[in-house]
């Protein structure tokens, strides 16, 4: 992969099996049940075994070592094992570390998975507790001093830049909290199925850190998600239709930081995904047009609009309006918003969904999905697809 050329590594890999545990506040269960119980579960999805398994790819920040789950599911002798690192952001570099995997024949089944009690336990929105000395410390003690302690109050620096430049208000983040609400409430596995809001109720919900209302801000998810990616020729014989991989990148921008990139000169855009956009478009060939779903990443509402001017959907400060008119299926599962917290894997999942057709919001001739991770960090993104 490289920022300026062309990859190889899109159509060469496919994933061919999800699970999922259920996403509630309070598993009741240790984080590596959760992992176990959702890898058996893309396993059996996948009409694999976990004797079939020979690599494993999660997340730093993770209570679960590959080797550890690989104990707990049965699984014998792993060639590949790999974590990636920023978070969210690397919800689908898990994805792409499988398929450089599989496509250099380091491993041939590669399980991708992230578990954890992040309600009931640690809870990622209550902020910067305790940091050990690292160059990552040093960077976040520019800000942390001044208030700027949790990770809603580091968004809400680049969302008030967004709204003046643009000459909005807070009400355009509404929509996009309003589609994911929307698309939770007939998910029967989204925490807030049945629960759809409006834009009054956006504008009625508290304050977090201006202009960051309650309903601007995801959840914060007990659960685990997995995956499994194997290559596209051994995807035919398994049960389910591939989402082949038609793109995967990483991406992180000049200046940047992690949450915390305020010294660019402009803070009304996320260069770290203009890289995975232009690596995305460039691998495969698609431009927006092409795409018939996006799932991105919904830690906070006004970071979907940015990522869909990025990525060239729409125009700068145009996005309110592109999400407004419905001009993409949006975050059809609910998102992080309205489904569950599981660092964007879940979205990876919904993808999947989409190119079998098994949605429970399903897209009519869903062919190619776009899936991105984290933003405000270095990030990651997808493009699914079906096999032509």
């Amino acid at each position: 992969m490289s920022v300026r050329t062309r990859d190889s590594l899109g159509g060469r890999s496919a994933i061919v099996g999800i699970g999922a545990t259920e996403f509630s506040k309070d598993s009741g269960r240790s984080e590596l049940k959760l992992a176990v119980e959702a890898v058996r579960a893309a396993l059996d999805d996948a009409g694999l075994t976990p004797a079939d398994v020979d690599g494993m790819v999660t997340f730093t920040m993770d209570t679960n070592p590959e080797i550890t789950v690989a104990q707990a599911c049965g699984m014998g002798e792993l060639s590949f094992f790999s974590r990636v690192h920023y978070g969210g952001g690397a919800a689908c570099a898990t994805v792409q570390q499988a398929a450089l995997a599989v496509a250099t024949g380091v491993a041939e089944v590669v399980v991708c998975y992230r578990a954890f009690n992040e309600r009931s336990g640690r809870r990622f929105g209550s902020g910067v507790q305790h940091r050990e000395p690292s160059a990552e410390g040093v960077a976040l003690g520019w800000s942390l001093p001044f208030g700027l302690l949790t990770p809603a109050s580091w968004v809400a620096m680049a969302a008030q830049r967004y709204l003046h430049t643009y000459g909005l208000t807070p009400e355009a983040f509404g929509q996009v909290a309003v589609t994911a609400r929307g698309h939770a409430a007939t998910n029967p596995a989204a925490y807030f199925h049945g629960r759809p809001i409006t834009l009054a109720d956006h504008a009625a919900s508290r304050w977090i850190v201006e202009p960051l209302r309650l309903l601007d801000c995801c959840q914060e998810t007990d659960g685990a998600q997995a995956l499994v990616v194997t290559s596209l020729e051994r995807a035919r014989d398994l049960p389910n239709p591939p989402a082949v991989v038609a793109a995967a990148a990483q991406g992180a921008g000049r200046a940047q930081e992690q949450m915390t990139s305020f010294y660019r000169d402009d803070l009304t855009g996320l260069p770290e995904m203009g890289v995975v956009a232009r690596q995305l478009w460039r691998t495969s060939g698609l431009a927006p047009a092409d795409i018939d779903v996006g799932i991105l990443y919904d830690h906070f509402t006004p970071f979907v609009l940015m990522q869909l001017e990025e990525f060239g959907f729409c125009g700068k400060g145009e996005a309110a309006d592109f999400v407004a008119g419905e001009r993409l299926p949006l975050n059809t599962h609910g998102g992080q918003l309205g489904e569950a917290y599981l660092h964007g894997m879940n979205g990876i999942a919904e993808g999947v969904r989409q190119i079998r057709g098994t949605a429970v919001n399903r897209i009519s001739g869903a062919g190619r999905v776009l899936v991105t991770a984290g933003t405000g960090v270095p990030t990651s993104g997808l493009i699914l697809s079906g096999e032509d």
